[in-house]
């Protein structure tokens, strides 16, 4: 029942979350109901009063439907409310996801127009962003969603994605203001996004494929176990020491300080700290994994000869449960226009082995799993490197009859990659 009195839905079970020392989604919700435009105020109120019902009852009231702007086929998630009756003003409350910038640079002034916009055609609810890394305007009836859209294409900005097809990319903001970025995160970004745009706006994938892409091993946007393929930044060169600054930063902190947080906490134990205050890293062990460059920002830094990784298949829990990418290519140079086509053109490989092999409803890591990485390899024209092992194997069982002579093709090709690297030098 509504307050009369104010025209608006109580909502005790949600007043609850509001308590404790964090912010609240409630309170956010409410200030729209209570200070957006008209259309907001309605619309939020029923939506409160809806989300309060549903906390009272235990069930969600949302189903799904089809609903597209011209000449799309994705990128909006319809919701219709199942309690229409009873919170007429939120009974359509459809999301549109919208791509983000590469690197998520914003202006103000373009925030401001995207909160104009929404206010005008939707709830006024922006959410900066959904997990796919959309902005997620949500809050939009069927006849709004049109001229929403179009309003937000003026600007420049286009539709993510939504069902079984390439989803919205994502991309730390790296180069641009982080030290420790290997690669140009943003061109890989733009040019991966702008070569499969139909893949995005026409769903014709067994099910979701999502690239992300971290400028270093920090993997700010989640990528490894996020994406089906990952483009983390790394290098294949030594760390860069810079032993005054080692010595500023032990005297600092300490010395026992130094030894708990950076050389026992080096995965491989490839740290060494000597009585004069220097350091030395076994950079045949190093991992790259950056926690010493985390903890020792101004005496560390990635090594000079940048790249990145290419991993492939992570992502959260669906038929067998989470997984993190895996290891297919260890090393890329991201520099050349020869380099980034090489890029394009593998990630185009990947992409039309899932549309031909997987299952529906299937991810790319699942399908890994189903077929094996071997096949896998092949079908993507990769060859087996040991950087791929996940672990040694551990049953006395399995065959290895012709192992010798795969690792030596690998040395042979690792002779051959030395050689040429060493020349171009």
């Amino acid at each position: 029942m509504k307050d009369e009195s104010k025209g608006k839905h109580p909502t005790p079970m949600l007043d609850e979350l509001e308590g404790g020392k964090w912010p609240s989604f409630v309170t956010g919700l409410k200030r729209l109901r209570d200070e957006g435009t008209e259309n907001n105020q309605k619309m939020m109120n029923d939506l409160l009063g809806q989300l309060n019902h549903s906390y009272e009852k235990k069930l969600g009231f949302w189903k799904g439907g089809t609903l597209s702007v011209l000449g799309y086929g994705g990128g909006i998630i319809p919701r219709f409310s199942e309690v229409a009756e009873q919170f007429p003003e939120s009974k359509e409350f459809h999301t549109l996801r919208v791509m983000p910038p590469a690197g998520y640079h914003y202006t103000s002034d373009l925030l401001r127009k995207f909160a104009d916009i929404w206010e005008e055609h939707g709830s006024g609810l922006i959410a900066f962003h959904g997990q796919s890394g959309d902005i997620m305007f949500q809050g939009c009836s069927s006849e709004n969603a049109q001229p929403a859209f179009d309003a937000l294409n003026e600007l420049g900005f286009d539709l993510g994605g939504a069902g079984p097809a390439l989803r919205t990319a994502m991309s730390c903001v790296g180069h641009a203001r982080c030290e420790q970025s290997c690669y140009d995160e943003v061109q890989a970004h733009r040019r991966i996004i702008n070569k499969f745009l139909d893949e995005m706006h026409r769903p014709a994938l067994p099910y979701k494929f999502k690239f992300k892409f971290s400028g270093c091993a920090n993997d700010c946007v989640n990528a490894i176990h996020r994406a089906d393929f990952a483009v983390i930044g790394t290098w294949r060169d030594d760390i860069k020491i810079d032993q005054e600054k080692v010595k500023e930063h032990i005297a600092e902190v300490g010395r026992k300080y130094t030894i708990d947080t950076v050389v026992n906490m080096c995965p491989t134990r490839a740290i060494s700290l000597h009585d004069d205050d220097t350091l030395e890293i076994d950079n045949s062990s190093c991992v790259r994994c950056m926690h010493c460059i985390n903890v020792m920002t101004k005496a560390l830094s990635p090594g000079d000869d940048r790249g990145a990784s290419i991993m492939i298949g992570g992502k959260r829990a669906l038929k067998i449960g989470d997984l993190m990418g895996i290891m297919i290519k260890p090393f890329i140079k991201l520099e050349t226009e020869e380099d980034w086509e090489e890029l394009e053109d593998f990630a185009e490989t990947c992409i039309e082995f899932f549309a031909d092999n997987a299952l529906e409803h299937e991810r790319i890591g699942e399908t890994i799993d189903r077929i094996g990485l071997p096949a896998f390899l092949e079908a993507v024209g990769v060859e087996a490197d040991p950087n791929m092992v996940n672990h040694p194997r551990t049953s006395c069982y399995v065959r290895t009859d012709d192992f010798d002579e795969e690792a030596q093709k690998w040395f042979e090709r690792r002779a051959r990659e030395t050689g040429a690297n060493a020349h171009a030098e």
